[in-house]
Parts: structure tokens; sequence; C-alpha cells
């Protein structure tokens, strides 16, 4: 068997289609685009950015330094 041809189907009952609305396929790559693209991104300049660079360096020394702890809920902050 040099080249073998294996087909998959997928069903879908036509119920489950009208109840949803419709189906959409699509391969993996072109859904992870289209899912980046739905994610707004946003630059900071000046202060802004500053500030938050600082929040962040400040964060990840706290981490470091073992200041951080593991907690269940926001019930378990001091």
């Amino acid at each position: 068997m040099a080249n073998s041809i294996t087909k998959n189907s997928v069903n879908i009952s036509e119920k489950t289609i009208r109840r949803q609305g419709g189906m959409v396929i699509l391969p993996l790559r072109e859904y992870e685009k289209l899912r980046e693209k739905a994610i707004p991104t946003y630059y900071l300049e000046g202060k802004e950015a500053e500030e938050l660079d600082k929040l962040v360096e400040s964060g990840v020394k706290d981490y470091q330094k073992g200041k951080c702890k593991t907690i269940k809920s926001l019930a378990d902050l001091d």
C-alpha cells in the first residue's frame, strides 16, 4: 500500500444544526488567526506605560523573593 486514502466523516444532525443556528468548519490555523484578531491589542505610552512597567517589575521581584502565596479564593487574602 504505497498510497492509502482513508475517508473520515463527521455526522451532525440537522436538529443540532438548526438549534445552534448553523455550523462552521475551518482549519485550526485559520480559527487561531480569527481568534487572535478578536482580542484587542492596547499599547500604553508615556507615564501610564512607565507606571505599569514598574508595577510588573515589582511583582516579578516579589515573586522571585518568595513573597507571593497561592490562594484558592479571594476570601483567602488578608
